[in-house]
């Protein structure tokens, strides 16, 4: 380095010292941003907690709501809440968590009132969310309540009437107690000489992989399960949890057993190539551009092996 160049570095390490030293408040100090004011703030701050705290004042009823529904809902979710197509089914579904293919409502299934007045306020209508004024998203709220037969049709929903209402399932769900969430938080080396645990991935089966020797390394079968099942749980369990698109459930063995006939090769080739039948759509590599075919490879593997 020459001597300019090293003068020029020292001036520029002096200037930004002394920049600091005289201004200790780093607002603005690389030359952009500001203090976010209050109604900025606001504008973001949306979210509903399930003790009602977010919510705005306002009110709407269950008639108010019925003709709002059929107006904004009904295109893409039905007049009973059946869903269209393959648009979410938003009514019915009671007493079916249980069964292999369950119908996950509202009613069914949602455990706070708080995120169905959110998700109507921060995402519906789909082809202009956040359109609604809070006396609507109250209306429609209590309209898809009273779908599910959990207020009468005299029911108004505010406020102050926002704690009143109870959800169906509001006791069904617990804390994740498997044993590989609860674990100290771990940056590298996080399975060597631990337990290697493939978890249940949002109700998939469990079970247990070997114990690994202390002081070994990783073996290069494991490190690829361990991403395979990252990428199911982070990727692939949008569809493969839900059954959106047709996929086949993880974990329904009859389900995918017909499209295991036709070879793994198969499947593996139509998540990769993508696939439009008759029993559903897969957009290519599941619409995830960036994975590779290896990593698409080792998912589908860990999927049908869940599903055996």
């Amino acid at each position: 380095m020459s001597s300019l160049s090293r003068l020029c570095g020292v001036v520029c390490l002096w200037i930004i010292s002394g920049s600091l030293a005289a201004d200790g408040d780093r607002t603005g100090y690389f030359g952009i941003g500001e203090i976010a004011t209050p109604d900025q703030i606001s504008g973001w701050d949306i979210d509903i907690r399930p003790d009602g705290q977010g919510l705005p004042e306002g009110e709407g009823s269950v008639a108010d709501g019925e003709w709002l529904y059929e107006a904004q809902c009904a295109e893409c979710h039905g007049s009973f809440g059946e869903g269209v197509g393959r648009y979410p089914v938003l009514a019915g579904g009671q007493g079916t968590l249980s069964d292999g293919r369950p119908t996950r409502s509202v009613g069914s299934y949602w455990a706070h009132l708080s995120t169905l007045w959110d998700y109507i306020h921060r995402a519906m209508p789909f082809t202009a969310p956040e359109s609604l004024s809070d006396d609507e998203v109250y209306a429609i709220t209590a309209y898809v309540l009273y779908l599910n037969d959990i207020v009468d049709d005299e029911f108004v929903l505010s406020k102050d009437s926002f704690l009143s209402v109870e959800m169906p399932n509001a006791r069904g769900f617990y804390r994740d107690d498997r044993p590989d969430v609860s674990n100290v938080r771990c940056m590298q080396d996080c399975l060597v000489g631990a337990l290697v645990v493939h978890s249940s991935v949002m109700g998939f089966s469990s079970q247990q992989a070997d114990v690994l020797e202390p002081e070994s390394e990783m073996s290069a079968e494991s490190e690829r399960l361990a991403k395979a099942k990252s990428t199911v749980e982070s990727l692939c369990g949008i569809c493969h949890t839900s059954g959106i698109g047709g996929a086949p459930i993880v974990g329904d063995s009859a389900v995918w057993q017909p499209r295991l006939e036709k070879g793994l090769d198969s499947l593996i080739d139509n998540a990769i190539q993508g696939y439009i039948g008759d029993a559903g759509v897969m957009p290519a590599k599941g619409g995830f551009a960036h994975l590779s075919d290896e990593d698409v490879s080792s998912a589908v593997e860990y999927m049908v092996d869940q599903s055996r």
